[in-house]
């Protein structure tokens, strides 16, 4: 199949960068057997990434499996905002890690921080493994899968948890809805029941001082605010208006 063929392909199912998808997909295929394979789903609507096997994250090439959640650009504010917490020697977690794209741009910015990143989802930790070489990558439920040794000594955690409230997820768009784990995007009927569960454990697993960061919709910063105050931490939201993103920064108390 020509460039011009399979771009042409690719536009009449939608893709808006189809020239772009078409050089990735003939690039990622050793024959042509297999990029008609791989055109195949993704015309039939199966996300790029998964389909070539990666993802791109600043600056990153992220090993990503089908089902896995697809790291989203706007995710980049919480590197952010957590690099200037870290340094050398510092221990960073990453829960409802996904690929531990996060921990991966992190450990790339600061090196010699002590990895471990958790997820419920198996593929997930797969990929995770294979992006975070010589982190210590748990399978489990956010903090119940870390080393009880870590407990109150927690520098700085990241989650991306899900916050797509339960009656919405139905309106995502279908490359989310049909083809990413639908735990890495329910956050319950409120859209925070994962926060305020990662809050509640925020405050006996972060040192003094300690933060945790995790991305809101900017229509939920205010009950995220008053989450984390009601678990005890301190808190603020900050909004990238350029990737229309919203993070609550929260911290335990120093004393």
């Amino acid at each position: 199949m020509t460039a011009d063929a399979l771009a042409e392909w690719l536009r009449a199912a939608g893709c808006v960068f189809a020239e772009r998808e078409a050089a990735l997909l003939r690039e990622a295929a050793p024959s042509p057997a297999h990029l008609d394979a791989l055109a195949v789903r993704r015309v039939a609507g199966e996300p790029l990434e998964q389909v070539l096997g990666w993802a791109e994250f600043r600056g990153l090439r992220l090993r990503v499996e089908p089902g896995v959640f697809v790291p989203r650009q706007r995710s980049g504010l919480l590197v952010d905002l957590a690099a200037p917490l870290l340094a050398p020697g510092a221990t960073l977690v990453d829960l409802c890690c996904g690929t531990g794209a996060l921990a991966a741009a992190l450990a790339a910015r600061v090196p010699g921080v002590v990895v471990h990143a958790a997820d419920v989802d198996p593929a997930a930790v797969r990929c995770a493994r294979v992006n975070l070489p010589g982190a210590h990558v748990h399978l489990g439920d956010l903090f119940d899968a870390l080393p009880t040794a870590l407990r109150g000594d927690l520098e700085v955690v990241v989650a991306n948890v899900p916050y797509v409230p339960s009656a919405e997820v139905a309106l995502l768009p279908p490359e989310a809805r049909e083809h990413e784990a639908r735990a890495a995007l329910d956050g319950g009927a409120g859209g925070l029941e994962v926060l305020r569960r990662v809050l509640a454990g925020a405050v006996t697993w972060l040192r003094p001082g300690g933060r945790l960061l995790s991305e809101v919709a900017e229509r939920q910063a205010g009950t995220a605010r008053r989450a984390a105050a009601a678990a005890g931490l301190d808190a603020r939201t900050v909004t990238d208006e350029e990737f229309e993103t919203t993070a609550l920064v929260a911290s335990r108390p120093a004393r």
